[in-house]
């Protein structure tokens, strides 16, 4: 059964970081894609990242590229979320998906396993 678990979210000052972490359990096949998302209240769900397990190849959308940085560590099954130079336009909740297949997606649907999500505030 695969589980996702994020942690790290929180508030912060525009301009600040903070790192969020994903603690995965049976999704560590190197198939897998390990994906960040975010969603902020009402609007659509968006990609913000990924990563294979396997390889470490990333991903990122276009608003958080120079600013956020995915990395994984295989021996503790974790996928981590670094986000420096924070907007209050980041403002959303956070979540942690694993995407079995051989795809590069950055769309949601496509996205098998999901965590609950951590809210990160970033205030102006």
């Amino acid at each position: 059964q695969a589980q996702l678990v994020e942690s790290g979210g929180g508030l912060v000052q525009a301009g600040g970081s903070l790192r969020l972490a994903c603690a995965a359990s049976g999704v560590t096949s190197i198939r897998y894609l390990m994906g960040w998302f975010r969603q902020a209240p009402g609007k659509e769900r968006e990609f913000v990242a990924a990563i294979r397990w396997l390889g470490g190849t990333t991903y990122y959308a276009d608003s958080v590229k120079g600013r956020f940085t995915i990395s994984g560590d295989n021996a503790k099954n974790t996928v981590y979320l670094q986000m420096n130079s924070l907007k209050p336009e980041d403002t959303a909740v956070y979540y942690c998906a694993a995407d079995r297949s051989l795809r590069n997606s950055r769309l949601p649907a496509d996205y098998d396993y999901w965590g609950q999500g951590t809210q990160v505030t970033v205030s102006s």
